[in-house]
């Protein structure tokens, strides 16, 4: 496996995209719009493995964002299976993984794209715990994952997690641990935090500014030991 390496990316513009869905093995998903470049600057990418790719999304991805919240299975365990609307995202989802996007460290979100058909499946998440709170661990990287149902059940976000953990660990020296979050009874969730070596801690109140969770926290030490072999 190859190092994580530092690449030149275009910047894409804040216009929102338009949605085309496709067909992709009979379910709908969509062709991503074509980036208008701007400005350069370094952003991490990460190594693709056997069956995936990354890359870390921004303000334009807000269509991909919309379409993974329209199943309401994908949502169940956030807000009782309520599909996002445009407005959520423009106006919340997208200003707020902004705010905890630090490309340079391999914060934000991670498109996970599958590598044969460049197909869109969901993202990671990879960010500062607790990041706006009056709980920030800056030393803490928080990770999450959220795929469409037909990725489920394959380890493809055990397999895109560890690989977007991996990544961020190399570039960012301070981080002490690794946590996740789920709903206590979303065990496929917490299944993957338990197979990335993640163990339960306690019952947490998770805030966000548009609604509350009662969650599940689950840490690890960083494992600086696996990069070794990368």
């Amino acid at each position: 496996m190859g190092r994580l390496r530092l690449s030149a990316v275009h910047g894409s513009s804040s216009t929102p995209a338009r949605i085309w869905l496709l067909a992709h093995q009979g379910l709908p998903c969509l062709l991503l719009p074509q980036r208008r470049a701007t400005s350069m600057s370094k952003i991490p990418t990460i190594p693709a493995t056997e069956r995936l790719t990354f890359r870390l999304m921004d303000r334009s991805d807000a269509p991909l964002l919309f379409e993974l919240d329209q199943d309401p299975e994908v949502m169940r365990f956030l807000n009782d299976g309520k599909p996002s609307t445009w407005e959520e995202i423009e106006n919340f989802f997208v200003p707020r993984m902004e705010g905890f996007t630090k490309a340079e460290l391999g914060h934000g979100l991670w498109a996970v794209m599958d590598r044969q058909s460049d197909a869109y499946l969901g993202w990671i998440l990879a960010r500062q715990y607790g990041i706006g709170t009056t709980y920030h661990e800056p030393d803490n990287l928080e990770l999450g994952w959220r795929l469409k149902r037909f990725c489920w059940g394959k380890g493809i976000a055990t397999e895109a997690a560890r690989e977007v953990m991996l990544a961020v660990l190399q570039l960012d020296a301070s981080i002490r641990v690794v946590s996740a979050i789920a709903d206590a009874e979303n065990v496929a969730s917490t299944t993957v935090m338990k197979k990335l070596g993640m163990r339960y801690v306690d019952d947490r109140v998770h805030v966000t500014p548009l609604r509350t969770f009662d969650v599940a926290y689950y840490e690890m030490p960083a494992p600086r030991e696996l990069l070794r072999d990368r």
